[in-house]
């Protein structure tokens, strides 16, 4: 058995990414630049679409009618602006009739009609002023925005006497994925220097500050270079480019944090810096992979669903999460063992600071969270029930939510398609473009079209049909419903559509169509997605703690965090308020996959703050068998660290949310929220509390599942036990191992403790 005084050796995996770390960098940057060129123009190559589930009925019907009636699905509407002449003044008709002509004169553009050619009421607004031409572009979604970039600056604006501003599906994705991508940049230069003010606020040393951005912007290079690589397998939405983003430098930043922050303090106990890293692996190194693991398991289960929307998200996360921990765990250690002590170099907070030793603000800094865990175990009824109520309370509106489709509010209202959009649902009949179509396949008589058209137009919500257009054993029928495309009016006629008697077999499409069949989706796989998140989270969660009660509580009090959000969501996005301050036009819903996609992201990153704060705890309980003293040294420890991170990751989500896109600013400003809730509300109070009336049962398990952790569990400092140790070893004296330093690694060697545990607990609470 190693002597307690001999000096650490290393483990392997120390020895492995420290044995050649100028190497290692060096092949880093080399693969990030590959990453950059490889990354290039992905933004060119995702859609800006994604909502529909692709085994729907209405998806199979809108791909029969693109195949049998590519004329029936226009994607792109004119809107012809008389001014104050009459759609029919002559000049006005001659002059609209030309522009068709030259619309269908255009490669790649067919189905080209207009309210002159066809003399439909539909296609003519209430006023008299307006009317539209309406034309369907072909080809993916990459050819049909580069045809709508070939024709659209020589047909928008002022021809003669009528003026043309374009709208329809495809301007709306199109104008979607620019403003997605002027928006991203100008949030990066937003969150990138705010972030590295805060981390050198955080570290004092600007070298160290400077460690965890770089890991961010790895991260989010190579996360675009898969994401380019993807789409040459599959569709990937452009609004994953966002959650790259902002995960790229919250969870890098975050892991860079905590492994930055133990190298720091290694050095501060007078270890060097190969000692320094080998401990601070086996210790915040196995935290940063639990917690990566946790934040992929909760994206992952996007995979479930099969819109590509989601799934996007669970691509585009998955990779991002994986390759920070990766870079944080490879690269962070080869750069720290090159600078050593010099990781403290140029410590900018001199410049500030007036004669207080910076020892003494980090032991003050810590104090105060020793203090507030104290005060808030003393009290635990009150703050549990208190915080549980606020926390629900905050979550009320949620169950007034109504579910739409993304559509042009969307958009800024001074967005091209999206006036084009608001000018036909306030000033046209029905809902031009927003119809549905019934599709009917298989022989039939013109007398049993014309009975069949009869009773869909005698349906309640129906204001008018029109069709059929037959073509061989094929024909649609195209069926407007008396109020807005998705309300639920429309909603309830594409049930009582699929319902309606025909001697043909009918399959119904359309916007409204699109969204029954979205939320249907959604509802039989969410509770295989909600399972599959949290049996995978108590495992990962019991194999770090060795507790049964732990993982239990880490799920419902992560899940109790969430629904700030959820509340803000609803009152905010769909009900209204605040959108003047904020900018966004409210469709009066939300759209179906967003609840979905952000407690999949929330979830996880609330899991990623557990696991920093349990594994700390843990580890002091490990040591001492002092539960209460454990949960006080884990806040102590973590409490400053974790909430600097969650304004970091806040800064970075709040900067996705100035997005002009709705969706985005929401998903921004709401995860922003929640991570914020969850760091100084839940980890702060929720969790102490808790903790604390559970008391000495927080860590039990039935003695085969002690077995099995001992056997296979991992936590920061499990090093420090011998095999065989229990999980309640109420017994071990305060200071048998060093505090923050594990006694072995696989046998290798212990470390003196008493003289590593009073210098580390001279920088407690710091940085």
């Amino acid at each position: 058995m190693t002597e307690v005084n001999s000096p650490p050796r290393v483990g392997r995996w120390t020895r492995l990414v420290t044995a050649r770390p100028r190497l290692s960098l060096l092949a880093a940057l080399a693969l990030t630049l590959l990453a950059v060129l490889a990354g290039s123009g992905v933004a060119d190559r995702l859609g800006a679409g994604g909502w529909e589930d692709p085994d729907a009925e209405s998806t199979y019907a809108t791909k029969a009618l693109e195949r049998e009636f590519p004329d029936s699905q226009p994607n792109l509407l004119l809107l012809v602006d008389a001014g104050d002449a009459s759609v029919d003044d002559p000049a006005v008709a001659a002059e609209a009739e030309r522009l068709t002509a030259r619309l269908a004169a255009e490669k790649d553009i067919t189905g080209v009609g207009s309210y002159w050619s066809a003399k439909s009421p539909a296609l003519r607004a209430e006023n008299g002023h307006e009317a539209l031409i309406a034309a369907r572009i072909t080809g993916d979604e990459k050819q049909m925005g580069e045809t709508l970039d070939r024709v659209a600056p020589s047909l928008r604006g002022t021809h003669g006497p009528v003026k043309i501003e374009i709208g329809g599906i495809i301007a709306v994705r199109h104008e979607m994925q620019t403003i997605i991508q002027e928006d991203l940049t100008r949030a990066e230069m937003i969150a990138l220097p705010i972030t590295l003010l805060l981390l050198v606020m955080v570290f004092g040393s600007a070298i160290a500050a400077l460690l965890p951005l770089g890991i961010g912007i790895v991260a989010i290079l190579g996360t675009n270079a898969v994401l380019r690589g993807l789409t040459e397998f599959t569709d990937v939405s452009v609004f994953a480019m966002n959650l790259t983003t902002a995960l790229g430098l919250g969870l890098a930043i975050d892991y860079a944090l905590f492994i930055v922050r133990r190298f720091r303090e290694e050095l501060a106990a007078d270890a060097d810096p190969l000692t320094a890293i080998g401990t601070t692996l086996r210790t915040a190194g196995r935290t940063v992979l639990f917690s990566a693991l946790t934040v992929a398991v909760s994206l992952a289960a996007m995979l479930l669903f099969p819109q590509y929307f989601l799934r996007s998200f669970a691509y585009a996360g998955m990779a991002v999460v994986l390759l920070a921990a990766a870079a944080a765990l490879i690269l962070l250690p080869a750069a720290l063992i090159l600078l050593g002590h010099r990781v403290n170099s140029l410590d900018l907070r001199l410049l500030f600071r007036r004669g207080a030793p910076k020892k003494t603000e980090a032991r003050d800094s810590g104090t105060a969270w020793a203090r507030g865990a104290t005060l808030v175990m003393r009290r635990a009824p009150f703050f549990a029930l208190g915080t549980t109520a606020v926390l629900v309370l905050l979550g009320l509106p949620f169950l007034g939510v109504k579910f739409g489709t993304a559509d042009d509010r969307q958009l800024p209202a001074s967005a091209e398609s999206h006036v084009v959009q608001q000018h036909l649902r306030d000033g046209f009949p029905g809902s031009p473009g927003g119809g549905l179509e019934v599709l009917a396949e298989g022989r039939a008589t013109p007398a049993q079209y014309v009975s069949y058209k009869e009773r869909i137009a005698a349906l309640p919500e129906v204001l008018r049909v029109d069709g059929p257009l037959v073509k061989g054993d094929s024909a649609y029928f195209t069926v407007q419903p008396k109020g807005e495309a998705v309300d639920d009016g429309a909603q309830r006629l594409v049930g009582e559509l699929r319902t309606t008697k025909a001697p043909f077999d009918t399959k119904v499409t359309g916007t409204a169509a699109v969204l029954v069949d979205s939320k249907h989706a959604i509802g039989d796989r969410l509770p295989w997605a909600a399972v599959f998140i949290t049996i995978v989270t108590l495992v990962l969660v019991f194999l770090l703690t060795g507790s049964v009660l732990i993982p239990i509580q880490a799920v419902l009090l992560n899940a109790l965090s969430l629904t700030a959000m959820f509340g803000a969501v609803v009152w905010v996005f769909q009900d209204g308020h605040l959108s003047g301050l904020l900018g966004f036009t409210s469709p009066g819903s939300i759209e179906t996959t967003l609840p979905v996609l952000m407690f999949c992201v929330a979830f996880g990153l609330s899991m990623d703050y557990g696991v920093f704060l349990l594994s700390r705890i843990k580890e002091e309980h490990d040591r001492t068998g002092d539960h209460e003293e454990a949960v006080r040294h884990g806040l102590q420890r973590t409490g400053g660290l974790i909430t600097a991170a969650a304004v970091i990751l806040a800064v970075v989500m709040v900067a996705i949310g100035t997005s002009r896109v709705t969706n985005t600013k929401m998903l921004g400003l709401g995860i922003a929220l929640a991570v914020l809730m969850d760091a100084m509300i839940v980890r702060s109070l929720l969790v102490p509390a808790v903790m604390r009336l559970t008391g000495r049962a927080t860590w039990w398990a039935p003695a085969p599942l002690r077995r099995f952790h001992e056997r296979f569990g991992l936590s920061e400092g499990e090093a420090d036990r011998p095999r065989g140790a229990g999980l309640d070893r109420h017994a071990a004296p305060r200071g048998a191992t060093g505090d923050d330093v594990p006694a072995a690694e696989n046998g290798e060697g212990t470390a003196d403790a008493s003289g590593d545990l009073r210098a580390i607990r001279r920088t407690s609470g710091g940085a």
